[in-house]
């Protein structure tokens, strides 16, 4: 958590924190939600007035009364970035405060350079967006990316790409700050979706909420507890797409068998239209890839099924009894209030969702599915860029605890100060690591 040293200066950022997620706010409704004195308020809000972080926003259409003045953040009193890759593109965007989007950078992703050759994209893509937007860096509050693999938020390190092999150990925090200068968040690129879908798409801002990712490559779940991202203990959690259903199944990438996105990915759909294809099946996939085998992938398979294609829906149906076999199996674990699905299983049509939904609560706990809410995310490619902006956003907007002063500090080092001193000291405290008030993202 992020600390002031005055009260002043908290007060002002618990306004602006309100104004970010609910504004615009009059005066009487900032009172009846922070439960600060009127006369503070007006007085906070004469500073953040002068110092341009909140700006006039009309009159409230009350409809009794005097019409009351709004306030609103000044959305552009500053900008963020947002980065995203996965093995597919790299996407760049800048936002101002208030998300909206200034300019947007996408590029295909470039394997052929090895690690530096891709890191390099990365930075040209953020300058260009950056560059594009007619903004200098000074004026960026921070840049969020979200790459797909593990990734150790608190580091901003890169630990391994699931889908990019030659992505290992890549400080990607470290060398955004060096060459660019700007503050940086690094997160998982499913977490990083979850965060989008949650504030800005379907998932109303759920305390509970659990997002499902169909990419190309795999299956992942972001999952939301008590309002915060879920991690695990090595940052693995949700790897939805490596829990076991079958024994003898199709081989998976990670070493096993009979996983849930080698049996119903984006991947085994392409993998068994081909062969059936191959076997002389007639379907109508084929003409939505232009005739050309090679131009079909998982989606086209969904498409074709929605349209009524026979061995695509034959296909999609089976990979769904897996997926709602596998999702019932989350909502057991982590009991959300709203399930969310990657957009791009709308591509198959309700008939999907409903198949998936009926097997969630037939198969989950009653308790657990009497209130679910199961539906596709609303937000699409840019759903990356937009978690990697609200990223920068949260922290910028998180609200301080206010410093405690240093004779406090010293005190309580003071008392803590034997625990740390070793078996052989004489007397004089052993210190460990120094008290750190820095803020860490997780």
């Amino acid at each position: 958590m992020k600390h002031v040293a005055t009260k002043n200066e908290r007060d002002k950022q618990v306004i602006e924190a309100l104004l970010w997620r609910l504004g615009p706010l009059s005066r009487a409704q900032v009172h009846d939600l922070t439960h600060l004195q009127r006369s503070d308020i007006t007085g906070l809000v004469r500073q953040l007035l002068r110092e341009g972080r909140l700006v006039p926003a009309g009159r409230a259409d009350n409809p009794k009364g005097r019409k009351q003045a709004l306030l609103r953040i000044n959305q552009d009193l500053g900008f963020v970035v947002g980065v995203a890759f996965d093995d597919q593109d790299v996407l760049a965007a800048v936002f101002d405060l208030r998300l909206q989007m200034r300019s947007n950078v996408k590029e295909p992703a470039d394997l052929c350079g090895g690690r530096e050759g891709f890191v390099r994209q990365l930075l040209r893509c953020t300058q260009a967006a950056i560059h594009q937007a007619g903004i200098e860096p000074r004026q960026l509050v921070g840049i969020g990316v979200a790459g797909s693999g593990l990734i150790n938020n608190r580091e901003g390190m890169l630990v391994m790409s699931s889908t990019i092999d030659f992505l290992r150990e890549v400080p990607l925090r470290e060398i955004l700050e060096k060459e660019i200068g700007v503050a940086t968040l690094v997160e998982n690129l499913t977490r990083a979706k979850t965060l989008a879908e949650r504030f800005l798409g379907a998932g109303e801002v759920a305390p509970d909420m659990a997002y499902v990712e169909y990419g190309r490559t795999g299956i992942g779940a972001g999952i939301i507890i008590g309002g915060k991202l879920f991690y695990g203990s090595g940052f693995a959690a949700g790897e939805l797409g490596h829990t076991h259903m079958m024994d003898g199944g199709p081989a998976c990438k990670c070493g096993s068998f009979g996983c849930l996105e080698a049996i119903a990915g984006a991947s085994a759909l392409e993998a068994r239209i081909r062969k059936a294809l191959v076997e002389g099946i007639g379907s109508e996939v084929l003409a939505l890839a232009g005739s050309d085998p090679a131009k079909i992938e998982g989606w086209t398979v969904l498409e074709a099924a929605s349209r009524g294609d026979k061995a695509c829906a034959a296909i999609v149906e089976q990979a769904g009894n897996y997926l709602g076999l596998g999702l019932a199996n989350l909502v057991n674990l982590f009991n959300p209030s709203i399930l969310v699905l990657d957009q791009r299983l709308s591509l198959a049509g309700d008939a999907l969702l409903d198949q998936i939904t009926r097997i969630v609560k037939r198969q989950a706990l009653g308790h657990a599915v009497k209130d679910l809410v199961v539906r596709f995310g609303k937000l699409g490619s840019e759903a990356g860029i937009l978690g990697a902006g609200l990223l920068v956003l949260e922290k910028h907007f998180e609200i301080p605890a206010l410093k405690p002063p240093r004779f406090m500090i010293e005190a309580a080092l003071a008392v803590r100060a034997p625990a740390f001193a070793g078996p052989e000291s004489s007397g004089r405290s052993s210190i460990g690591p120094k008290l750190s008030v820095a803020y860490q993202h997780h």
